[in-house]
């Protein structure tokens, strides 16, 4: 079907096509018997998605072709949504009366009204997939009916609940209703209570709301269990016959001290022309998660293992994750191996790639590996005597691809993670910022090589592939970031041309250390697109890489899994015509599932960060502390404490004068005392105000 609708595009994208009949279309297609068989099927089917458009007279066209565009309505709390295109072009503002009953989220097909320059207006013209089958929300009840009020401020609209659906939901309980009529022009939509999760002020009911909004699925479905279930925890001998054994290598892994998917292991010496040989073994996921068995289509349409602040939310089995594809110590395992040969400028001068069995010999933990290498504790190295030159030749190498990573431009951000302890029942008992020691950034530096290595590998022998690709920013998001750093005093050279990482990278350096580095390192990030899957290569320039993907954690992301597949089939020789004809055509789809995966899994995982920041500044109101100004607008400031919680101080708390706000220069002036609140300042603030359901903090100035 995929390969068919290929055909149907290329051939309406042609510069000289017009609109065409069906039976135009089965004319200039050369499809076979088969394939013409069920072209109308096909054609129906991209009309629904919204790939393709019908006119009055039956006639099928691209959406672009005649003045619409696909792509997904992001929501806003007052009533209005902004249209995310499928293809890089700008947002466009939907007002509340041309939504015509569409939803945060919603997959929809939309028409221009209005363009000047940037600004550009729309009208939703069809529903093309509804996004939110469910609702999670506070259930509120009236005399006559009850109605619940969405936990995600972008659905708008509450959700209506006829009097005979309420049956014993009570007040001010956390609820997921399903909609049974969707919401038109003057009419809210209507829903009905399928499950209450329990009172809003329950311990557990608030990161459960979060599951249930983001339809994350807590348990994995029967078939999927069995299946698991039967996977034997031990290797076949004839299996391992079949491999490279690298059981005499010394492979460690190093990771959190609560990780149990221990997917990726290292293994370092140094050759006689005192070169690196860096070892980068991966988990082979793909021996025991078949192509279209249970495993695997669950996994799909999970996309990636979901990190929340107090579980994980796994994208394959624990018998998997956990058990046999884990790189347990002393145990052997099965394993995607790359060896690389790496000089001492960082150049990757020869690697293999083959599928081994290997043996971990120790697992290590970043916060020892950092105590090792930076503290030089006694007692660790006493400990892990055995491994101490390995770890010093990591530290090595790994600063030597730093360094060529920096001299390319690569774009180091080093913003503030955050670390959030929970009691047994679930309350935040601490919140502060991750430190990042040497072990992270060693592990970081050898899967980018080894990502790289993959990519460009596949590259050359022009295999279809699944790329992670970063585009390069748009001149206008440059400009306005350009505008803003012109306020701490910053430029950046030879914006509205072609724009080289390495500009950005050396403002960073020169920032470095500063009281406004946090502050640029974010507005920067926001200047940039996100990065994504993508079957077409077009580099990645954040990292300044001509090639790169993922390669190296197939238990936790699914564009790995997929490219682990690939690579055995070429290494195999079974990439024949047929294949590759296949991989053509599903690529682009599973790329930008997996893509949507990855941001939905960031924004839930934002989210019970967001929650639990709230949650811990409950008992600090009317408490001073320092801050930093991390934002500022026309409605108040934002300041960010040293524990990474940030904070609003609306411009009315700000009573000591009457103070403007100044676009140009992004900062509130006081009209009488001519005080200003720049960016980067450090300010005292008191709490006075935490608003759980909105995630918000209130400030004033101490």
């Amino acid at each position: 079907m995929e390969k068919i609708k290929q055909k149907v595009i290329n051939l309406l994208s042609s510069d000289d096509v017009i609109p065409l009949f069906e039976d135009q279309l089965t004319e200039r297609l050369e499809l076979t018997p088969e394939e013409e068989s069920k072209l109308h099927e096909v054609l129906n089917q991209m009309v629904r998605e919204g790939r393709l458009v019908q006119t009055k007279k039956k006639k099928y066209a691209l959406p672009e072709d005649l003045g619409y565009l696909t792509g997904r309505l992001q929501g806003n709390a007052k009533g209005f949504g902004f249209f995310i295109p499928d293809k890089g072009e700008e947002d466009v503002f939907i007002s509340a009366e041309n939504l015509n009953g569409a939803m945060h989220n919603d997959r929809i097909l939309i028409r221009l009204l209005k363009s000047n320059g940037r600004s550009k207006e729309g009208e939703v013209v069809r529903i093309l997939d509804r996004a939110n089958k469910t609702v999670v929300g506070t259930f509120e009840k009236d005399k006559n009916f009850g109605y619940v009020v969405p936990d995600d401020r972008r659905i708008y609209q509450d959700i209506f609940v006829p009097k005979d659906e309420i049956k014993d939901v009570k007040n001010g309980y956390k609820v997921v209703a399903e909609i049974v009529r969707w919401p038109q022009k003057r009419r809210n939509p209507e829903g009905r209570i399928i499950e209450v999760l329990g009172h809003k002020d329950d311990v557990g009911t608030d990161i459960l709301s979060i599951i249930r909004q983001f339809n994350l699925p807590e348990e994995f479905p029967e078939q999927v269990l069995q299946s698991a279930g039967k996977i034997p925890q031990t290797i076949p001998e004839e299996e391992i016959k079949k491999r490279k054994d690298l059981r005499n290598l010394r492979v460690i892994t190093i990771d959190g001290a609560d990780a149990k998917d221990l997917d990726d292991g290292i293994s370092i010496e140094k050759n006689k022309k005192g070169n690196f040989v860096l070892g980068v073994h991966i988990a082979d996921v793909s021996y025991y998660v078949k192509e279209n068995g249970a495993i695997d289509r669950e996994a799909y349409a999970r996309g990636t293992s979901v990190y929340l602040v107090d579980r994980v939310i796994p994208m394959l089995p624990r018998e998997l994750s956990n058990g046999v594809c884990s790189l347990n110590p002393n145990e052997d395992r099965l394993a995607f191996s790359v060896i690389m040969e790496i000089d001492a400028r960082g150049t990757v001068v020869n690697h293999t790639i083959e599928e081994s069995v290997i043996r971990s010999s120790q697992r290590m933990v970043y916060e020892d590996v950092t105590r090792i290498l930076e503290k030089n504790d006694a007692e660790l190295i006493e400990r892990y005597s055995d491994y101490i030159d390995d770890l010093r030749n990591m530290e090595a190498l790994a600063e030597i691809l730093r360094n060529k990573r920096m001299r390319r431009g690569s774009i180091d951000f080093d913003l503030d993670e955050t670390r959030i302890t929970l009691d047994l029942k679930g309350r935040p008992i601490d919140v502060m910022p991750y430190e990042r020691g040497i072990s992270n950034r060693i592990i970081e530096e050898f899967m980018l090589v080894c990502n790289e290595t993959v990519a460009e590998f596949m590259t050359w022998n022009e295999t279809p592939f699944v790329y992670r690709i970063h585009e390069e920013p748009e001149v206008e998001k440059l400009l306005e970031f350009n505008e803003f750093i012109h306020n701490f005093g910053y430029h950046l050279k030879g914006i509205g041309g072609e724009i080289h990482p390495k500009t950005l990278q050396n403002l960073l350096e020169k920032i470095k250390g500063s009281r406004e580095e946090g502050i640029i390192s974010t507005v920067m990030l926001r200047s940039l697109k996100k990065a994504r899957y993508s079957s077409e290569n077009a580099g990645h320039f954040g990292l300044a890489a001509r090639f790169y993907c993922h390669f190296t954690a197939p238990i936790r992301r699914y564009p790995d899994l997929i490219i682990h597949r690939i690579i055995k089939d070429f290494l195999k020789g079974g990439l024949d015509k047929e294949r590759t004809e296949y991989l053509e055509g599903v690529l682009p789809g599973m790329a930008d599932h997996c893509s949507q995966r990855e941001r939905l899994a960031d924004e839930a995982e934002r989210e019970t960060d967001d929650l639990k920041k709230a949650e811990y500044m409950l008992d600090k109101i009317g408490m001073e502390f320092d801050g930093i100004i991390s934002g500022v607008t026309n409605y108040g400031i934002f300041v960010e404490l040293a524990n990474t919680v940030e904070g609003l101080v609306r411009m009315t708390a700000l009573d000591d004068d009457y103070y403007v706000y100044n676009e140009k220069h992004y900062c509130p002036i006081g009209e009488r005392t001519r005080k200003i609140y720049r960016l980067g300042d450090t300010i005292r603030i008191r709490v006075t105000n935490v608003d759980i359901p909105s995630r918000n903090i209130d400030f004033v100035p101490a």
